[in-house]
């Protein structure tokens, strides 16, 4: 007991403690949330507009020649 006591100090380092883990917590859940929006809009944004690699039927342009 004399451990969570913490010589008289146990009433503030706990719910520091507490409140430490919390926020940590919540921000590991935001960015997880953050990354899936994030990804999704990649995938739209991906989906969106046509592919920039050159198929083997498409010919080179001017630039890539030179």
């Amino acid at each position: 007991m004399e451990f969570l006591d913490m010589g008289g100090y146990g009433a503030f380092v706990w719910p520091a403690f507490g409140a430490s883990a919390l926020t940590l917590a919540a921000l590991l859940v935001a960015s997880f949330r953050s990354l899936k929006a994030d990804e999704k809009t990649l995938a739209m944004l991906q989906a969106a507009q046509p592919s920039r690699r050159r198929t083997p039927e498409q010919p080179e342009s001017k630039e890539e020649k030179e």
